[in-house]
């Protein structure tokens, strides 16, 4: 859920996706690692998107330093770590779990229209290999989750270093 309380966090690390689909739960398998990490670190704040699509538009439009992790549908083999960077970001496409889910690229676009993009936006995550109904990640996708609990971790070292 939505932490409803302001943050003074400059960095936020935003984990979205479901968990009962295996690997399109990446974004959501990332945050306790990450939240054990950076519990003492008050410029960063790790939040909990889960599927809650535009819900997630205050907290996109008030970050400058935004992470946003999700699986990513590239068309690469499965458990490949996808980086985009600014306006990469809306040439790929979450995955959608259902036709009438609101896909994360819509809040993005809203944050645009309005204004209030994030000045500087990094998603990554990993290509699935299985959206099979289960929980837990498929073993190719669980083998990479340290790697891109790393690279979170450098990308949050770059842009402290511009604080």
């Amino acid at each position: 859920m939505i932490n409803d309380l302001e943050s003074t966090a400059r960095i936020r690390i935003l984990g979205i996706g479901n968990t009962l689909y295996q690997d399109e739960g990446v974004g959501m398998m990332s945050l306790p690692y990450l939240e054990e990490i950076f519990k003492d670190d008050s410029d960063v704040e790790v939040m909990d998107g889960s599927t809650d699509g535009m819900r997630l538009l205050g907290p996109v439009e008030e970050s400058e330093y935004l992470i946003i992790l999700d699986a990513i549908n590239a068309g690469k083999e499965g458990g490949t770590i996808i980086t985009l960077q600014g306006d990469e970001i809306p040439a790929y496409y979450g995955i959608k779990m259902s036709i009438h889910q609101l896909g994360f690229q819509e809040v993005l676009l809203a944050a645009k229209i309005r204004d209030k993009y994030p000045k500087h936006i990094v998603m990554m995550g990993m290509q699935p290999t299985s959206l099979e109904l289960g929980i837990g990640l498929s073993p190719a996708n669980e083998e990479q989750l340290p790697k891109l609990i790393e690279l979170v971790k450098n990308q949050v070292s770059e842009w402290k270093k511009t604080l």
